[in-house]
């Protein structure tokens, strides 16, 4: 049975939150001179001599609006990488406690948990890329805090099936961490809806990918409000800055034109898929839910080597686990899929001649 007291750590239990002075009082005002600000401004942009807003509220409220859950199940992190550090600051005791990861994955699970001294298991995904929940079950234990699941998968590229995250959530008693950074190019149904079954539940979704604002490190995390306010307790007080909100809530208004991209990525990526699953010298193009593809190649390295000296920077992924000889290659504007693929016919040709010429 889930028990989320049990899983908190002693010492964030007993923490006292630092107090800003945005946290003292409600409402608004007229004169602020209460945080030791600039009151004459910046050189720069007059208004952002005053800090942001620590609890994020219009941008929250605006999130809300887009994504159906309430704002009081809204986390904002730093990135995602913010909420991913925060759940093993918040929940993993150092030298102590486990987490489950499912590689071929996110990267920064496992950095995070090596920073945070926490043990990392690991349940590869099966040759499909799916969950080996046997392999899952067998790794648990009284210390297993966090599970990670990547879904769209990064770097395979595939959802994960929805019945075998839904077994998962009903038997494992920590918490289980969707990451739906590339939800938007999938058809797949978002988990953000299921966290009124789910008190074990926290999604991440981020304004990196489908918004097209990695520049502006804004990730999100949905869960239940007793979560959410585990997470608030530990952030750093005025953790996303007023330029982020401002740009943030700006996008928001334009979820149409989103949408627009969005189809438009996703039909450059079937397209570039069905070019590469002709080309000599490839040999496999996996099915993707996300805005890239994972591409195997006869000689992976050589592959990416060329492709650089071309000025063509592709993810050569040939060393992960079950990527074995596979490049990852983000979709790129209709221009840049052009060049990548003349390359790739370039790089194949001047091989085919060179084993002609021995």
């Amino acid at each position: 049975m889930f028990e989320l007291e049990k899983l908190i750590r002693e010492n964030i239990k007993k923490l006292v939150p630092y107090s800003s002075a945005r946290d003292e009082f409600t409402g608004q005002a007229n004169v602020y001179l209460d945080a030791n600000e600039n009151s004459l401004g910046s050189p720069l942009v007059k208004w952002y001599n005053r800090y942001p807003d620590p609890h994020q509220t219009q941008l929250k409220d605006a999130i809300s609006r887009v994504k159906g859950a309430p704002a009081e199940r809204i986390f904002l992190g730093n990135g995602s990488d913010e909420c991913i550090d925060l759940l093993y600051r918040s929940f993993c005791n150092p030298g102590k406690d486990n987490v489950i990861i499912c590689p071929p994955t996110y990267g920064m699970y496992e950095v995070s948990a090596n920073i945070n001294d926490v043990e990392i298991r690991r349940a590869p995904l099966l040759d499909n890329f799916q969950l080996d929940l046997v392999h899952i079950e067998t790794l648990v234990d009284a210390n297993t805090k966090l599970l990670w699941i990547c879904s769209p998968n990064n770097p395979t590229g595939n959802s994960i099936e929805r019945e075998d995250i839904e077994m998962v959530l009903n038997n494992f008693n920590g918490i289980v961490v969707i990451d739906e950074a590339y939800i938007n190019f999938s058809r797949q149904k978002s988990f953000v809806q299921e966290l009124a079954d789910y008190p074990n539940l926290v999604v991440m979704q981020t304004f990196s990918k489908a918004w097209g604002l990695a520049g502006l490190r804004l990730g999100m995390a949905f869960a239940s409000p007793e979560i959410i306010n585990v997470l608030n307790k530990v952030k750093p007080p005025y953790n996303i800055n007023q330029a982020t909100q401002d740009l943030a809530m700006k996008a928001l208004e334009e979820v149409g034109q989103v949408n627009d991209m969005i189809k438009e990525l996703v039909q450059m990526r079937d397209a570039l898929a069905e070019v590469f699953q002709k080309l000599p010298g490839v040999q496999a193009v996996y099915p993707s839910d996300a805005n890239f593809l994972l591409v195997k190649v006869d000689e992976p390295k050589e592959m990416y080597t060329y492709l650089l000296g071309k000025g063509i920077v592709v993810r050569d992924r040939s060393n992960v686990i079950l990527c074995e000889g596979c490049l990852r290659i983000t979709i790129g504007t209709e221009q840049e899929n052009t060049v990548l693929v003349d390359a790739f016919i370039d790089a194949i040709t001047e091989k085919q001649v060179s084993l002609n010429q021995n």
